[in-house]
This record gives structure tokens, C-alpha cells and sequence, in this order.
């Protein structure tokens, strides 16, 4: 099995696609080259050119076909777990830094990119991608530039965090909770709005596709078993 991270953008039908991860499982004779795996499938690797040989076009054609299946819904799985691990698999993702939704989940607020991961499989890889185009950066990290229309967009925030600010008749912030809170949301906002053109923004990497071992371990696993089923079943082991 091999498997390669994307971190280009590529466009189709008009509609620009932002492509996170590929998987290449490869194929059976590749698969048995393999240094760990099953007694039966060690078996199995010493009748390689013979089982190989002897497998029809058809067959073969419907296992790859399952192999593939079984793969793009396992992982599409692990992947979107993710959103609830908040972290990629054992790897917890770093927590906010801004007042904005403190203690809230993290690339959650509205589901929006969560909902956005999708995948597609061809004869030889499966794709997972995104048509969001903070996709690529919350899962890679990096820095972005300031522009104008950012800062239009922070002073924007600003002023609607600060018109919900709390007020007492003499008009006097009032010292509640929620007021407290959203003065220094008011605060993160001015500070973002008052950066220059061209300042950098350090995105963190909150990763939620690509390679680890657990995303080899279920690739491997489907292909052995997937494998294991087509020689059990014709071969009788």
C-alpha cells in the first residue's frame, strides 16, 4: 500500500477542487511482498506466481472493485471521526488561542468544512478532497496574508461584537458574563483589523486527512481480508 498527500489545487467542471489526500493501494502481487502479515497470508506469498496465474481477469477486476469500496468507506469514516476526536487520530489538535469561542470544538462552528470532505475513487487511487478553499491550510498549516478586504472584515466583527455589548441605563457596560466575554472578543477583533496589508496570519496545522499508521493499518487489513476471502473460498485453506 502506498499513499501520497496532495497540495495542489486543480479545477474541474468550473468548480475548484482542493485535494487533500490519495491513497494507491496496490495490487495483490505487491501486496504479498509485504514484511508483516498473517501465517496464512505468509502461505499464501510462497503460491504467489501460481495464484496470480491461475486468478481470472474477472476476479481480479472484483476484488480490486472491493478493495477500493471497502477502503473509501472506511477511511471517509476514520476521517470525519476525526471532527470528534478533535485531533488526527492520537494527535490532538492545538487549542485556540482567540477569545472568539473559547473552549468551543475546534474547525466545528458551523460544520461547514466538515460537511465539505468528500472522496471519488479511479481504477488505481481513491481522492479525498475539499471545494473549500481554507480547506488545504487548516489541515496543512501555514501563514496567509492580509489584505484589505480582511481588515474590512475584522472591523466589521468589531463593531457588531461591540453593539452587542451589554449596557445599563446610563449607558455604562455592564460588568455580566456575557459582556465580559465579548469585550475581549471586541479586542481580538481591533487587534486582527489594525494589523497592516501584507502582515502574516500563522494558521496552525489542525490536520484531519492524510497518512499515519492507523490509515495503513485499515488499508492493509482490508486488503489482506479482502484477499484471504477470494483464496479461502476458491482454494478451500
Amino acid at each position: 500500500m502506498s499513499t501520497r498527500k496532495e497540495g495542489f489545487r486543480t479545477g474541474k467542471s468550473g468548480v475548484d477542487t482542493y485535494i487533500l489526500f490519495m491513497v494507491y493501494p496496490n495490487g495483490p502481487s505487491t501486496i504479498y511482498c509485504t514484511p508483516r502479515v498473517s501465517r496464512r497470508m505468509k502461505y499464501l506469498r510462497t503460491c504467489n506466481c501460481f495464484l496470480i496465474s491461475t486468478m481470472a481477469t474477472s476476479d481480479m477486476t472484483r476484488i480490486i472493485r472491493n478493495i477500493f469500496k471497502d477502503i473509501r468507506l472506511e477511511l471517509s469514516d476514520e476521517f470525519d471521526r476525526n471532527f470528534e476526536r478533535q485531533g488526527f487520530f492520537s494527535e490532538a489538535w492545538q487549542r485556540r488561542k482567540s477569545p472568539t469561542r473559547p473552549g468551543g470544538s475546534i474547525l466545528i462552528d458551523t460544520g461547514k468544512l466538515r460537511r465539505s470532505i468528500h472522496s471519488r475513487s479511479t481504477d488505481n487511487s481513491i481522492t479525498f478532497y475539499s471545494d473549500l478553499p481554507y480547506a488545504e491550510i487548516h489541515n496543512d498549516g501555514g501563514e496567509i496574508t492580509v489584505t484589505e478586504k480582511m481588515k474590512r472584515f475584522f472591523w466589521a466583527k468589531y463593531y457588531a461584537t461591540t453593539g452587542s455589548f451589554g449596557r445599563k441605563k446610563n449607558g455604562e457596560l455592564r460588568k455580566d458574563k456575557r459582556t465580559v466575554q465579548l469585550s475581549g472578543e471586541a479586542e481580538f477583533w481591533k487587534h486582527m483589523a489594525l494589523m497592516r496589508v501584507g502582515s502574516k496570519i500563522t494558521i496552525p496545522r489542525r490536520q484531519f486527512l492524510g497518512y499515519s499508521p492507523e490509515v495503513e493499518k485499515a488499508v492493509r487489513e482490508i486488503v489482506e481480508e479482502n484477499l484471504e476471502e477470494y483464496f479461502k473460498s476458491d482454494f478451500k485453506l
